[in-house]
């Protein structure tokens, strides 16, 4: 979020000392100290962004508000590597599952002294271990990828970065509900303020992915991040950066080679950053369940995929190459696979052809439509989409697949779903289907920022 902040500011044209300033503003960690047998470097920038716990720097309200109680664990609670592109012109953020199946090398234990041999663990414990340098060299080991710099940001900076910013837009096509992180969300889009934003990236209990489920709500939520800062020009006017800045600072570490200069640098080159720049994925896993003993449970990563994705980061090569063109429509996600949907279309309008052609948009994204378009009894203002309560699942994805249309329960209708096209109509938006248990391999697990964020129409 430093980073993000100061591509606002150098593309705003504001200058060098307002970043000097900003940089003194920065505390800072010796993360690579003493560090020896490093990755040899590749092209672009890496950066280890770290998200810590913090909660022992929460305010008792905030603690109840957004359920922050318990104990702070010192460890990391998100970590990604985010890959700058040589040319600037492309971010590539690549998630680390927390639980991930690491052995750390030989270092001291910076709680009790001792000097410890290589052992393994869960990828978020090597920070209570080693602090930012055990953190470094484990990612570093694991993916041969070497880490140009260290960002750090907890809780706090977090809540203050989204508020300061005015929210960030999510939007969900399903219902969210964690009763661990107290998140609630109805179908729709929701303006979130930071307390909200965190419980939304913090929730591992709303489906069967868990933590892999919480990434991929992380990356959406950073693409919409990225979104708000570059396209509302709420942080163009410099009175309103300083309040940004002093916001994301408040409780960020980097390294201490991230300075002025490379802040500059980096900043003005990526003056035309949007969501389409970005893309993001997670690390293939090959085995959900890998039992360690002393440790439980781990993930354990593919060793031929992860490899061939840590091999592009290092020769700065996008992992969406021979995809679509950035700019073509996004596919919503939904949660229902809309190939066991059934679907019936109704023209409620006095435009000729208007139900055939919803039929064949339907089909051609995956419903299972009949094919037979009928004329509805009567015309209607909106879209209407009638089913059975049972079905409730399947009618929020057929939702999500026609923007302004109504959802009307008709309890006892069965399994087929009829949709009446209204006056209103505002076309048929493609649809994915993403399997919460069973996350994408391959290319289908790469997504660019602009496939996530929020529809204009949404």
């Amino acid at each position: 979020m430093t980073t993000l902040s100061v591509v606002v500011l150098a593309s705003a044209g504001i200058g060098h000392a307002v970043v000097t300033s900003l940089d003194a503003g920065i505390s800072r960690v010796d993360a690579f100290k003493d560090m020896k047998d490093r990755p040899q470097a590749g092209h672009g920038m890496n950066i280890l962004l770290v998200g810590t716990d913090g909660r022992d720097k929460i305010t008792e309200r905030q603690r109840r508000a957004f359920h922050l109680g318990g104990q702070p664990c010192h460890c990391t609670d998100t970590m990604m590597i985010v890959h700058i592109s040589e040319d600037r012109e492309r971010a590539t953020v690549v998630s680390l599952p927390r639980d991930s199946f690491a052995e750390v090398p030989a270092h001291r234990d910076r709680t009790t002294g001792r000097q410890l041999g290589p052992h393994p663990l869960k990828l978020n414990a090597a920070y209570a271990e080693g602090g930012p340098q055990l953190t470094v060299r484990t990612v570093e080991n694991m993916t041969r990828v070497k880490i140009d710099h260290y960002l750090e940001i907890d809780f706090t900076s977090f809540m203050r970065t989204v508020d300061v910013l005015g929210g960030v837009r999510i939007c969900t096509a399903t219902p969210l509900k964690d009763s661990y992180s107290g998140l609630d969300l109805a179908p729709g889009t929701h303006l979130m303020q930071g307390g909200q934003a965190l419980q939304y990236v913090r929730s591992r209990h709303l489906d069967g992915a868990s933590d892999l489920g919480r990434m991929k709500r992380q990356q959406r939520f950073l693409a919409a991040l990225i979104e708000k800062a570059t396209s509302s020009g709420v942080l163009l006017n410099p009175m309103r950066f300083r309040d940004v800045t002093r916001a994301v600072l408040g409780s960020v570490r980097a390294d201490v080679g991230f300075g002025t200069d490379e802040l500059l640098d980096l900043g003005r080159a990526m003056r035309n950053f949007s969501p389409s720049s970005s893309e993001f994925t997670t690390v293939p896993i090959g085995r959900m369940d890998y039992p360690v003993k002393g440790i439980g449970s781990t993930l354990k990563w593919d060793p031929a995929r992860s490899a061939q994705l840590f091999q592009a980061l290092r020769n700065d090569k996008p992992l969406t190459a021979g995809r679509p063109h950035p700019a073509a429509p996004a596919a919503t996600p939904v949660d229902t696979d809309p190939r066991g949907i059934r679907v019936q279309v109704a023209n409620g309008t006095t435009t000729t052809g208007l139900a055939k052609r919803i039929d064949t948009e339907l089909a051609a994204t995956g419903f299972a439509t009949t094919h037979e378009p009928v004329t509805a009894p009567a015309r209607l203002p909106a879209t209407v989409i009638a089913y059975d309560p049972r079905w409730d699942r399947s009618a929020r994805a057929l939702a999500a697949a026609l923007p302004g249309s109504e959802l009307r329960a008709v309890p006892g209708q069965g399994p087929l779903l009829k949709v009446t096209a209204g006056t209103g109509f505002r076309g048929v938006r493609a649809v994915r289907f993403e399997d919460p248990g069973h996350p994408a391999e391959g290319a289908d697990a790469v997504v660019r920022g602009n496939e996530v964020v929020c529809s204009g129409d949404a």
